[in-house]
């Protein structure tokens, strides 16, 4: 057999078509030769970005001792997790399930018909070649305890996929009190942000957290809140996780510092991070919120902006080495900016003799202001043009559906926080293009590279997502295009990942895609929100913006859907930003601001759209032309905010303090 991923629309498939092992794409004809052969599937799930993947892969991957081992005694199937994320959550379960731990390069030994017996991660050479032999040894010999060890992790990946339980109370403020002060608690409050261990590290941007925290500020006036999000946004902005020449963040930082990063960077990531530092600058006067949150968006466009839209990441790697593009030892700084230049850039960045990274280099850190602004961007620009020329990161230039919709909703937030219609105008490029290329058929597919859509079908996050950037821009410009089209995909949603018989629960893939060995539904925020509380984020808005057939069931399914998050907010809160900020959202009404204005520019709709808190629902435009402003008309010849909450709506105001006024009522 040959390798067959040459063709393959991933780019991390891509990277291992010429392996000498004998790699498929996950297909109905993969399984059916493993049936065939009467051997086991070895999986290995990976992308393109993963340090760990590509050292397994120069290890054993491209070694023909390793390949023939693979190909004798298995059929070996090849995935990338970003493009079929729901392999990756089924297997991933149950490599947890059997490891207490999870992780990429994901290794798993399944029988031929998807049921795991045998999982783990990251492998060197020789382990891999003697668990190739052990595994081999025990099919043949053992295949009894193979069958009993495979359904007993069904059977338990089975009951671990049951998802949220459907009903429960409505949303109450008092939950999301209680959820943010159990958030605090965890706080790092000496280097910023939430430890995931004892250790303190490896420490992961809580990007869905720190917008719940800022929107439960808005709502309480407390200030802990918000000092949490300073403390957590200045230390990762200062921190080498930030790329202080460039822009933009790494995935993580292996430290509970923020210094050293894991060097990949991720499209999810940058739009999550971005929506938090646009609304932390609506809400201060801070310039490192502004500055971090231009560059951000500057970021994503000018490095993961192609066609239109964006890409999935850049590599942790470069010439096979991590971090080799970014990190600089002090002789390299005088090198490139001379003797008295260099120590102030060494001193600036704390770039030291013995290093914070490996080798005696050190990634860049910004721990204060420069004392020299005009210096500091004649040195910026020098280690710029300086890094241009080092070996630079692959991208992934595979487009996911899911990212692209959260990098319109962030764009066009920034572009309110800090007057930059161009991040509009790009946020409204990607919208035109993703649904072009991704709805095909009248369905939304989850990914495409180079212009070419993929098969693999979109799944929950990516209606989800997409939709609430959709509604985002219909509210930014007042085109109906984007209601629609973001109607067009909740009702999708609605009709094919809703639980009919437990309302509130979601499965993350479609009642039509293809059947795996357990329909994954899991309700937890992760790296990125999850699906449901993503969904329930796009049925909150559009429950106002719809029309009133519609709306009443979006406010339904967004009521029902939030009801059923009420135990991970109660016991898991931080598992549950994305769901957090929904409900902060939820429990304010949402807050609707409808500007009754002539077409063009107002300044009371430019002042609402600063003003209002996160997640609340703002239009403008004429009498009766959206369902906000039906009947609701200028005041003698101004401009007036309708200002409601829920279906209950204060008198019209005609100026900007007004509306401030009228949005510091309490809930």
């Amino acid at each position: 057999m040959p390798n067959h991923l040459a063709r393959a629309t991933s780019p991390y498939l891509r990277q291992h078509a010429d392996n000498p092992v004998h790699w498929q794409e996950w297909t109905p004809e993969a399984l059916a030769e493993a049936a065939g052969r009467d051997v086991p599937i070895l999986l290995s799930i990976g992308y393109a970005a993963c340090h760990w993947c590509h050292v397994m892969a120069h290890e054993s991957f491209a070694d023909d001792e390793v390949a023939a081992a693979m190909n004798d005694g298995f059929v070996c199937i090849k995935v990338d997790r970003e493009e079929r994320p729901d392999l990756d959550a089924v297997y991933m379960n149950a490599t947890v399930a059997l490891t207490g731990q999870g992780g990429w390069p994901m290794t798993c030994f399944l029988t031929p018909d998807g049921r795991p017996f045998f999982c783990g991660t990251y492998y060197p050479k020789r382990t891999f070649l003697q668990l190739l032999a052990a595994v081999s040894d025990t099919w043949r010999n053992r295949r009894g305890e193979v069958e009993e060890a495979s359904d007993k992790i069904t059977d338990e990946l089975r009951s671990m996929a049951s998802g949220l339980p459907g009903g429960g109370p409505p949303m109450q403020p008092a939950l999301c009190d209680h959820a943010v002060a159990t958030v605090l608690q965890d706080e790092d409050v000496v280097r910023g942000g939430f430890a995931t261990n004892p250790a303190g590290a490896p420490k992961f941007p809580p990007s869905a957290l720190l917008e719940a925290l800022l929107r439960n500020h808005e709502r309480t006036g407390d200030i802990m809140p918000m000092e949490t999000v300073e403390r957590t946004c200045s230390a990762m902005a200062r921190g080498g996780i930030y790329d202080q020449l460039a822009g933009g963040f790494a995935r993580y930082s292996v430290d509970a510092s923020w210094v050293v990063p894991h060097f990949e960077k991720m499209l999810y990531d940058n739009a999550l991070l971005l929506r938090a530092y646009a609304h932390w600058a609506r809400r201060t006067a801070n310039p490192l919120a502004h500055k971090v949150a231009a560059e951000t968006a500057a970021f994503m466009i000018g490095e993961l902006g192609a066609d239109g839209m964006f890409t999935s990441s850049l590599d942790a790697d470069a010439a096979g080495v991590e971090g080799l593009t970014y990190v600089f030892t002090p002789a390299q700084l005088t090198e490139v900016l001379g003797a008295d230049d260099g120590r102030w850039a060494a001193e600036l960045f704390e770039v030291t003799e013995e290093g914070t990274f490996e080798h005696g280099a050190s990634v860049l850190q910004l721990p204060r202001d420069p004392d020299d602004p005009e210096r500091f961007v004649k040195v910026r620009t020098a280690l710029l043009a300086a890094r241009v020329t080092r070996p630079q990161p692959s991208r992934d230039d595979k487009v996911v559906t899911a990212w692209n919709g959260l990098a319109i909703t962030a764009l066009a937030e920034a572009s309110v926080a800090l007057d930059r219609p161009e991040f509009l105008d790009a946020a409204t490029q990607c919208a035109h293009a993703v649904w072009n290329l991704h709805m095909s058929d009248g369905r939304l597919r989850r990914a495409s590279l180079g212009g070419l859509v993929g098969d693999s079908a979109a799944i929950l996050e990516d209606h989800a997502a997409l939709a609430t950037g959709l509604l985002t821009l219909h509210q930014m410009t007042g085109d109906a295009a984007w209601l629609d089209a973001g109607s067009t995909l909740l009702d999708i949603a609605l009709d094919h990942f809703a639980d009919p018989d437990r309302p509130g629960r979601w499965f993350d893939t479609a009642d039509d895609a293809e059947a795996l060995m357990v329909r994954p539904a899991d309700p937890l925020d992760g790296a990125t929100p999850s699906g449901a509380s993503l969904i329930a984020e796009a049925l909150l808005v559009a429950a106002h913006l719809a029309p009133a057939e519609s709306a009443d069931r979006y406010a339904a399914a967004a009521e029902a859907t939030l009801a059923a998050a009420t135990p991970i907010l109660t016991r898991l809160p931080r598992s549950g930003g994305h769901w957090l900020a929904v409900a902060e959202a939820a429990v304010r009404g949402p807050l609707q601001i409808a500007v009754a204005c002539e077409p063009g520019h107002s300044e009371l709709l430019a002042a609402a759209r600063r003003l209002a808190p996160g997640g609340a629902v703002v239009v403008g435009g004429p009498v009766n032309s959206s369902q906000l402003l039906i009947d609701r008309d200028r005041v003698d010849g101004a401009d007036a905010a309708y200002v409601c909450r829920g279906r209950t709506c204060d008198r019209p105001v005609t100026s900007a303090s007004e509306l401030a006024a009228a949005l510091s009522a309490s809930v």
